[in-house]
């Protein structure tokens, strides 16, 4: 995904900072280099021009006192620029859940809209909404049926018809059917247009007057380039948009529709599509995506995708396993490497990037050795939290029933300590806070050490310290 703009940035910012000294020259020639990469990647020419002027004058390093790191002013100020070229600074409706929220789907023909629909859908079903979907889309032979294909996949009630050719009729009724449902959240999929399509546009303006939308997102596809911007804005001008979906970000994507899209409509992006499938969406976080195009990682991106992969429940056992300490067992430890197994590996480097210090690094590989080593283990074995019950004759066992080497069951054991010792220092810590706050810890030593934790989750910072830890 915008792999020329990212190395472009990339190599601007890099042969920058690497440069003996930052003066009036090379700034220039790192302010053309991003110049040259944001035209290629299809951004458009006075939006680029916006941007190189206000990094000048935020920077400002001819006026900085000697002992200022200009590196660092400039590659800030460069960030910056960049995420508020996608974000305009105004929130997008967000829907409340139990209460009934209706949100209607425009854009350009082929852009993905009714799948992204169903996405949409999806997404917010895994969260606890009860959405529903409507397909007012009585142009385009087949809408009706992909509609249906994609919400029967995912258990979620459609609404359409085969016979009524006005799309406000059909929405309309749709509308009756869910409410009567207490559906608290209404996707409405409608035909593709063009901004020269008057016709198709007024139809458009029409239903959304009849329907009265909390919120009508405009849907992109990243690969249109600079054409984006007129079509955005015809959008805009007949319609209330209030938000951006870019699709197709797993094509050739060049970044430069959805700055475009965001800059004629004054609206946010929120979500991206990256694949075909129902599970391909992602919310979209201004600061992480310049933080990947300038090939970096952002700490709430991580956090975001955990919370995504976890459940609620499995999110609480996780830190009730981090604050045990002593009571760190093996089958705790077989959790916590199955969890950290289950991220990937792009995003286990992506967390250990973000704590370089860790002197831990087990690969995908060795962790799927450990798991495999952990079955041969017994019962006793795996709810003890003393690695001293772990003899010979019992290595010998276990590398024989998981046809592993003893020096690799070693290998495993030393990890297992490094975390429990990990948990145990965690434990203290939050102790000692909790003391040191005129507050002792509960009977158990327990439920002030949870909740703790779970503040802690809700930093992004906190979290990736903890995975990284983990790992």
């Amino acid at each position: 995904m915008l792999v020329e703009l990212k190395d472009r940035l990339t190599q601007a910012i890099r042969d920058m900072k690497n440069s003996t000294v930052v003066d009036e020259s090379v700034v220039n020639e790192c302010l053309n280099e991003i110049t040259r990469a944001l035209l290629r990647g299809d951004v458009p020419f006075h939006l680029v021009k916006e941007l190189v002027n206000n990094v000048k004058k935020s920077a400002n390093l001819n006026n900085l006192p000697s002992g200022i790191n200009k590196r660092k002013i400039l590659e800030e100020s460069i960030f910056s620029e960049l995420c508020n070229m996608l974000n305009p600074g105004k929130p997008s409706f967000t829907p409340r859940k139990g209460k009934t929220s209706v949100v209607m789907f425009v854009g350009l023909q082929g852009t993905g809209k009714t799948s992204t629909c169903a996405k949409y859908a999806y997404y917010h079903q895994k969260k606890g909404w009860k959405p529903a979907l409507i397909c007012a889309d009585t142009f385009r032979d087949g809408a009706l049926d992909q509609l249906k294909q994609d919400a029967v996949k995912v258990n979620i009630p459609y609404y359409g018809s085969s016979t009524e050719s006005d799309p406000t009729e059909v929405a309309l009724e749709g509308l009756k059917r869910f409410k009567n449902e207490n559906r608290d959240l209404i996707i409405i999929d409608t035909s593709g247009r063009h901004k020269q399509e008057v016709a198709l546009l007024e139809e458009m303006r029409q239903l959304y007057e009849a329907t009265k939308p909390d919120l009508v997102v405009f849907l992109i596809d990243s690969s249109i380039g600079q054409a984006a911007f007129d079509q955005a804005r015809a959008f805009k001008q007949s319609v209330s948009v209030g938000a951006v979906i870019v699709t197709k970000f797993d094509g050739h994507a060049k970044g430069g529709g959805a700055i475009s899209a965001v800059a004629a409509t004054k609206c946010p992006v929120i979500f991206i599509g990256n694949g075909e499938q129902l599970d391909k969406f992602e919310a979209f976080n201004a600061k992480a995506f310049v933080c990947r195009l300038l090939g970096k990682h952002h700490p709430a991106e991580l956090v975001d995708r955990f919370r995504d992969s976890v459940s609620l429940d499995e999110q609480a056992a996780l830190c009730q396993m981090f604050t045990d300490g002593e009571n760190f067992t093996f089958k705790k430890y077989q959790a916590v490497v199955r969890h950290n197994y289950k991220m990937g590996p792009l995003l286990l480097s992506q967390v250990r990037d973000l704590q370089p210090n860790v002197q831990e690094n087990v690969k995908p590989e060795q962790m799927k050795k450990y798991l495999i080593m952990m079955d041969s283990l017994t019962s006793e074995e795996l709810n003890s939290s003393n690695p001293k019950i772990m003899k010979e004759s019992r290595i010998r066992r276990i590398a024989q029933g998981s046809g592993c080497h003893v020096g690799d069951v070693m290998k495993m054991l030393e990890h297992y300590k490094q975390l429990a010792n990990m948990c145990t220092r965690r434990k203290m810590d939050n102790m000692a806070r909790m003391i040191s706050r005129g507050r002792m810890p509960s009977g158990a030593g327990m439920s002030g050490d949870l909740m703790n934790m779970f503040r802690q989750l809700s930093s992004s910072a906190g979290m990736a310290r903890m995975l990284s830890e983990a790992i």
